[in-house]
């Protein structure tokens, strides 16, 4: 699972302390010290909004702790 992140983006903090919080592994990527990540993240996901994952071929996109729990549900994460 790959998170690409902002900080202090509201929406990127809830869906990490999630993911901590439920155990799960990540590799975070901070595209705002990064910019060949920001690029990769923009031709991923066709959007610079965070956070966005990728999780082996799956991908979600600019997305809050109300899309994300589906989301891992939907793919038995």
């Amino acid at each position: 699972m790959i998170i690409y992140i902002k900080p202090g983006c509201p929406w990127c903090i809830d869906v990490e302390a999630y993911l901590k919080r439920n155990g799960f592994e990540y590799e975070r990527i901070d595209v705002t010290a990064d910019r060949a990540a920001f690029k990769r993240m923009s031709e991923i996901f066709g959007t610079t909004s965070a956070p966005s994952m990728t999780v082996r071929d799956l991908k979600l996109a600019d997305f809050g702790i109300e899309e994300l729990v589906p989301f891992l549900k939907k793919h038995n994460l």
